[in-house]
């Protein structure tokens, strides 16, 4: 209990470090090194960089500095990231560039900065850190260690409008979407390339297209959207099954776990 209690600590500490010097400084940062190296994408990654570092630290803490990327899950496999979540995405990809015009105005900064940069750190922050470090080091279950973060993550994306039906769908959209890729990660044994992949491309597949201006989209949108979702879910729940093994979150790991998990 006094070990589920220090890192629940730490993780809470860490985060808010973390989440309010991003919300008060992020852009004043993020000028700054744009104006000394002139280059947008590039200022925009090492800003990320700069405000995780409370997060990293508290990794040490609770993972041990010799298991630092493998407590965040960076130490599997990158070529099993790239390849499934670009095999997940193709519903995405296909059908967007039947139905959507291609988008004349995307950019390679914009791809760095709402593609990679924010499925990289995204991931990592969200769901490696908030979520894993809650899951996989504390007895505490599924639900109770996603739900901090997937209200804040569905909170961090309600900028986008000012409508308010479009602001509730906004967010019950992320706020599932977060549970979502928590519940990846954990299913594919810990392996974040499989939800920063996936974030990656269902990102840049929604930008390369004229599909919409929020994370809510529309009907053709979602259509696709979550044929990719289902897409992924059938085939991580196939594959563990396959296997012989056992699903990660199950009846006895939603709430209350005997153990951590690594």
């Amino acid at each position: 209990m006094k070990q589920d209690i220090r890192i629940l600590a730490i993780v809470l500490v860490c985060f808010s470090l973390y989440f309010f010097t991003d919300e008060y400084a992020f852009t004043t940062v993020r000028i700054w090194f744009f104006e000394n190296i002139s280059v947008w994408s590039l200022s925009h990654i090492l800003t990320y960089l700069v405000f995780g570092i409370p997060l990293f630290i508290g990794t040490i803490f609770i993972g041990g500095r010799t298991n630092f990327f493998e407590a965040l899950g960076l130490s599997k496999s990158i070529t099993e990231g790239f390849l499934y979540a670009l095999l997940f995405t193709l519903p995405m990809f296909v059908g967007y560039a039947i139905v959507f015009q291609f988008n004349q105005e995307l950019t390679v900064n914009r791809v760095l900065i709402s593609a990679v940069s924010a499925g990289f750190f995204e991931e990592l922050y969200f769901r490696a850190f908030l979520f894993g470090m809650i899951y996989r080091y504390t007895r505490l279950g599924f639900f109770p260690s996603v739900i901090l973060g997937a209200l804040i993550f569905g909170s961090v994306h309600l900028y986008q409008s000012q409508d308010i039906g479009t602001l509730i769908g906004i967010f019950i959209t992320t706020f599932m979407g977060a549970v979502f890729f928590a519940w990846l990660y954990s299913e594919w044994k810990f392996n974040l390339w499989i939800p920063i992949f996936l974030h990656l491309f269902m990102n840049l597949a929604w930008m390369m297209f004229d599909v919409s201006e929020n994370a809510f989209g529309n009907t053709w949108a979602n259509v696709f959207r979550y044929s990719t979702i289902a897409f992924a879910v059938i085939f991580t729940i196939r594959n563990t099954v396959k296997s012989g093994q056992e699903m990660v979150i199950n009846k006895k790991t939603l709430w209350l776990k005997g153990s951590e998990i690594n």
